[in-house]
């Protein structure tokens, strides 16, 4: 990823806009989590309601230390094992991060991504990033480019070059007590 690029997205994102970018499987739509308007314009795009929540997606580990530091020692290791890669894990949010993100939910859904270019980018930005599948609710996620130009049109500002990585389905969301709540 070049620096241009890199530099372009983080400035799409810094006025408040959406990138879509490729994930361990699919397109994901990502923006800054503390602006609303950002998070509004893409459950717009995804006509998604905002109780259901999104995920936050992080280029480390540290980038989730804010929600992470007070879990017990046990949970904490469960999750740094199972990252980076494609988990994503409900971790209590403590009223740490914006209603709009979390939704009606107690917990946040939180991963540690692995596809190199998301992770350069949560890097360039310096946290955490909303990050949902680019596809409008009901619709297949998006597995390459043309599919987001397809589904979002003109409404999409910033999309991120690259390829979905290797992983043939999104990731397995869980909670802290192991259960898979998504395959």
């Amino acid at each position: 990823m070049s620096q241009l690029q890199l530099r372009s997205a983080r400035d799409v994102l810094a006025s408040g806009g959406v990138v879509a970018c490729p994930t361990e499987a699919v397109w994901g739509l990502s923006c800054d989590p503390d602006s609303e308007s950002a998070v509004a314009h893409i459950l717009d795009l995804k006509q998604r309601p905002v109780e259901k929540g999104l995920i936050l997606v992080a280029g480390s580990e540290s980038q989730l230390a804010f929600l992470l530091h007070d879990l017990p020692p046990a949970q904490r290791n469960m999750l740094s094992e199972s990252w980076p890669g494609g988990n994503t894990w409900l971790v209590p949010h403590q009223n740490r991060i914006q209603p709009w993100v979390h939704g009606a939910h107690d917990t946040v859904a939180v991963r540690v991504t692995d596809h190199p270019g998301l992770r350069q980018l949560c890097r360039a930005w310096g946290g955490p990033l909303v990050s949902t599948s680019a596809n409008p609710a009901g619709a297949q996620p998006a597995r390459a480019a043309f599919q987001v130009h397809r589904y979002f049109g003109d409404d999409l500002v910033h999309i991120f070059p690259g390829s979905v990585g290797r992983n043939a389905r999104p990731s397995q969301i869980r909670d802290l007590a192991g259960n898979i709540l998504r395959a």
